[in-house]
């Protein structure tokens, strides 16, 4: 599938450094996306990359439920270090479903299900995300081989199948607390999320 992408950019001074933002418009679906990147990220060597799908409980509200906010920060700190890199910000919230389904995934999550068959429940795909058009913004910004950031097999798959080069999976573990363990380790045990620690299904 061939993106057709509007394109508009600025300089954006943040906590973590000076970033070059770049926004796109996927005129087809009318979906606005960010790239922030930081450095020369279309040389040589690949790029550390991080490809988030916007989350605004957790993002911008600080929810524990997730563990999406510590990911986004973790990334950001991690570039920051290595003075060059990129997030791809992706307005897919909720893995695709929209914020209101989302709530209503959440309240199914209240009564007991897990986030695999809230879903279900709803009628709808466990992970509706496409990265078709975060493959077309790295090929804009001409960062065909990156480094990413991501405990999700299932997004190296669809970069890779999109012309993609990952040279290297980078595991981004971070934000586990009491609150989202169950929720992390169902990714891990349902999901197929790569992650170094997580309970045995069975464990209280």
């Amino acid at each position: 599938m061939t993106f057709s992408l509007e394109r508009a950019s600025c300089r954006l001074n943040t906590a973590y450094g000076d970033f070059q933002m770049h926004g796109f418009k996927d005129l087809a679906s009318g979906l606005e996306h960010v790239a922030l990147c930081l450095g020369d990220v279309a040389s040589p060597p690949p790029v550390l990359t991080r490809m988030h799908s916007e989350c605004l409980t957790g993002d911008a509200f600080g929810s524990c439920h997730c563990d999406c906010g510590p990911q986004l920060r973790g990334a950001l700190q991690a570039i920051a270090k290595e003075g060059r890199g990129i997030v791809l910000y992706l307005r897919q919230e909720g893995r695709g479903i929209g914020l209101l389904n989302k709530i209503r995934a959440y309240a199914l999550q209240e009564q007991g299900a897990d986030t695999l068959d809230a879903n279900r429940l709803l009628g709808l795909p466990a992970d509706a995300r496409d990265y078709g058009v975060a493959a077309a913004m790295l090929a804009e910004l001409g960062a065909t081989s990156i480094r990413l950031m991501t405990n999700n097999p299932t997004k190296i798959d669809s970069l890779q199948a999109h012309g993609i080069t990952i040279a290297e999976r980078v595991p981004l573990q971070v934000g586990r607390n009491r609150r989202n363990g169950a929720y992390l380790d169902t990714k891990a045990h349902r999901m197929g999320h790569l992650f170094d620690v997580l309970r045995e299904p069975s464990d209280e």
